[in-house]
């Protein structure tokens, strides 16, 4: 179920929300288990029993980690914990992936078993592995009620992109949280802001992006505007179910962290990567390159730890090689700012913020399709794919989408939400709140219901 859909909007979420605020706050968790468990249902009844395992596994895991602590008991059920959890994630992700490059290499004919993934693996797998390990570092102590830590593993509002919550985050308000009119109406706003990013922005992009990429007769102008359109389009699709998340907590008592911080404002690769998908880079961060020795190591070995990351990075993201190839290309980007361009690039914040957008933009046309067709892609746009400079057809494709490719361009700068935020703390903003709010939820449903297209890129994740 999409968060930007008429079923979510005016049933699931109403229906959710009268209940969860009806009952006495002790009995809570388990409306938002129950509802949670139904939003995953929805659209994986069978896949819903994985969800219920992995919940059931690492809450066992972590209260032997924790009376186990310091003995081998400890270890063998963190042990367990990362095995299966990693294991479940690359049955059903990576398969038919390891099939394929077996029959590329070996020449041989091992049939693909076509396995469905199921919706949000990536993340959640991710959030319950982030619990055993802290319950094992002595981080945050093991939960010791089964609803209140599945009600965490399975909170429909961040379950299928997203933010990656860890335990920590929200540990304390899973059992005491504060509901009240101004968490609830900043909660409100928040969702709003984001079902308009993604119906209004994200998805007009995501038609141009589709246009362009099967148009017969592309051109060097076309593929550029492709490339613009789709970065766009991920942007405010991820960033903007970002907003939805935390949104929906806030309405029901939870404080998520930040997922975006303006990342195309940018003035180097890394500072990118500090501000897109904050809670991907910080859980890769903690659970991986710190522990490979970060930053304390020698300079090679360094840089081998940044490769390992990113080449994890972007397999995390599919299973396919561009996927590879885009984690890797950020990878070298960062080893080169950090050892040969970095100090360079801070002497001139406006080359830097060039660079940083050039860079960011060839990285999305390796991340949209398979290898081949990103190849041609980027020849295309250098112009040495052998196709005309401009047509017709895309330049009409850019006096139709014009405006929508001017707002999502604007939209990236902090100056909305700052003034956003000056208005809101107004008398008038607040007064003006629930009338903007109805103004975007009545604009959004009138596109979900005269449009078809409202894909999320971050489901295939």
């Amino acid at each position: 179920m999409l968060f930007s859909s008429l079923t979510f909007l005016y049933v699931f979420l109403p229906a959710v929300l009268a209940v969860y605020f009806l009952v006495p706050a002790r009995g809570r968790n388990f409306v938002l288990l129950g509802s949670s468990l139904v939003f995953y249902a929805y659209g994986e009844p069978v896949y819903t029993l994985l969800l219920i395992f992995s919940s059931v596994l690492d809450y066992v895991n972590g209260l032997i980690i924790e009376k186990k602590r310091g003995r081998w008991a400890a270890k063998a059920a963190l042990g367990i914990s990362l095995a299966v959890n990693l294991g479940l994630l690359c049955f059903f992700k990576y398969t038919d992936f390891f099939i394929k490059n077996i029959n590329a290499v070996f020449g041989s004919d091992i049939g693909l078993m076509g396995i469905a993934l199921p919706i949000g693996i990536s993340f959640y797998t991710f959030q319950t592995m982030s619990y055993t390990i802290d319950v094992y570092r002595g981080s945050v102590p093991a939960s010791h009620d089964f609803i209140g830590f599945a009600s965490y593993v399975c909170m429909f509002p961040q379950l299928v992109a997203g933010p990656i919550v860890r335990y920590s985050d929200i540990s304390a308000s899973l059992y005491l949280r504060k509901t009240d009119v101004k968490g609830f109406s900043g909660g409100a706003l928040r969702f709003v802001t984001g079902l308009a990013k993604k119906v209004l922005i994200a998805n007009v992009l995501g038609e141009l992006a589709q246009k362009l990429s099967f148009t017969v007769s592309p051109t060097v102008f076309s593929e550029w505007i492709y490339a613009a359109a789709f970065t766009l389009q991920i942007y405010y699709d991820f960033s903007g179910y970002s907003d939805m998340a935390i949104g929906l907590g806030k309405m029901l008592g939870f404080s998520f962290p930040e997922n975006f911080d303006h990342p195309f404002m940018s003035k180097s690769v890394s500072e990118f990567w500090r501000r897109w998908h904050m809670t991907l880079g910080g859980w890769f961060r903690d659970y991986v390159y710190i522990p490979l020795g970060g930053s304390r190591v020698k300079p090679l070995r360094r840089i081998l730890n940044v490769l390992i990351v990113w080449a994890l990075t972007g397999f995390w993201h599919g299973a396919e090689w561009n996927f590879m190839a885009w984690g890797v290309y950020f990878a070298v980007f960062l080893v080169l700012e950090k050892f040969v361009w970095g100090n360079a690039l801070k002497k001139c914040p406006a080359a830097a913020h060039i660079y940083t957008l050039f860079a960011v933009l060839i990285s999305f046309v390796i991340f949209s399709a398979d290898m081949p067709q990103a190849l041609i892609r980027l020849k295309n746009m250098f112009g040495a794919g052998g196709v005309p400079a401009f047509s017709a057809e895309s330049l009409y494709y850019i006096k139709s989408y014009a405006v929508v490719l001017a707002a999502g361009a604007a939209g990236t700068l902090p100056l909305w939400a700052q003034t956003g935020r000056k208005i809101s703390a107004s008398r008038a903003g607040v007064a003006a709140e629930p009338v903007w709010c109805a103004v975007l939820i009545v604009l959004c449903t009138a596109f979900l219901i005269e449009g078809t297209f409202n894909p999320f890129l971050y489901f295939r994740f």
